[in-house]
């Protein structure tokens, strides 16, 4: 007969624990991760400002946000059908393309992409060294301009812009791949004439490329400028503001797009909902936490969405009674 092994007491506790831990599960957090842009744009502190205000709520909610400095709008699509970031910012431009297969898209589209909230208007803005001469979009030809780094909405526009309007990258004297954090330094230096981007105004990138060099930001108008706007939906004519950088006191004419919030149908409901009744519930707080949002209300947080909204967004929005 075999003898029966008695477990030590402490033994017992410790076992006891153990299968108590692995019987009962903790409720564990969910994080979750805004990809955006670079650091000196708006796309940086516009996650930041998303994710203190979700995590104001961490403890009740269990969901944590993050942000994460990425190279874009067509990187943040990317990653995010990919699986890799939960949230992204996005040029409206860019949602479209990939909800409907065409441009950088044109291989696949991406149906499972959802919109959250469109959050702020933003101008395509050609900031260039005054001493380059360039006064009109013409005048870029022969010219060292930098079309944004590959995978961002900036490149994707400037070269939409430029199919439009008769100008190739062969035109220009150098076509610069820099990120957007680059882009000022490059400027000041005399490494580049001038550079596209697409971005929320006042922004801390022209601000500095301002206040180093003497800068013109050139208009961007004319008969090419229409045809495009008439062309694709998600464009519309806009100003950059005068007063706001350093040597440019008059209003600037140029178009532009949507900042839009954008998710996977893989991120749960309550996650989504979470986001936007944060954002909803502390509006006049976010309002305040960047200048691109001056002129926002809750309304227009659903004006130029170009991908269907996600069902944790439309939950929330519907309780809003804003849909």
């Amino acid at each position: 007969m075999t003898k029966s092994r008695e477990i030590p007491m402490g033994k017992k506790i410790a076992t006891a624990t153990l299968i108590g831990m692995l019987s009962v599960p903790a409720f564990a957090a969910e994080f979750i991760t805004i990809g955006t842009g670079g650091v000196t744009g708006t796309y940086y502190p516009t996650g930041g400002a998303i994710c203190r205000l979700v995590n104001q709520y961490k403890k009740e909610t269990k969901i944590r946000c993050s942000v994460e400095s990425t190279g874009g709008s067509v990187y943040n699509v990317n990653t995010i059908k990919n699986g890799e970031l939960d949230f992204g910012i996005v040029q409206s431009d860019i949602v479209y393309q990939a909800s409907r297969g065409e441009g950088a898209f044109k291989d696949a589209a991406i149906p499972k992409l959802k919109s959250v909230m469109a959050i702020y208007p933003e101008l395509l803005t050609l900031v260039t060294r005054k001493d380059a001469n360039i006064n009109k979009l013409i005048d870029v030809k022969g010219k060292r301009i930098n079309l944004g780094n590959p995978g961002s909405g900036n490149e994707a526009t400037a070269l939409t812009l430029f199919d439009e309007s008769g100008i190739k990258k062969e035109d220009l004297k150098f076509a610069g791949a820099l990120k957007a954090s680059e882009m000022p330094d490059a400027l000041r230096d005399d490494k580049i004439d001038g550079y596209f981007y697409m971005v929320g105004h006042p922004t801390a990138n022209i601000q500095d490329a301002a206040n180093s060099v003497d800068v013109k930001i050139t208009p961007i108008e004319g008969a090419n400028v229409d045809t495009l706007i008439k062309k694709y939906p998600y464009f519309a004519k806009a100003n950059v503001p005068g007063g706001i950088y350093k040597g440019n006191d008059a209003d600037i004419p140029t178009f532009g797009v949507k900042a839009v919030l954008v998710t996977s149908d893989d991120v749960s409901v309550d996650a989504v909902y979470t986001v936007v009744k944060a954002i909803l519930e502390n509006f006049d707080e976010f309002k305040q936490l960047h200048p691109a949002y001056s002129q926002i209300t809750k309304k227009s947080l659903l004006d130029g969405l170009s991908a269907p909204l996600h069902e944790g967004a439309k939950k929330y929005f519907q309780e809003a009674g804003l849909l």
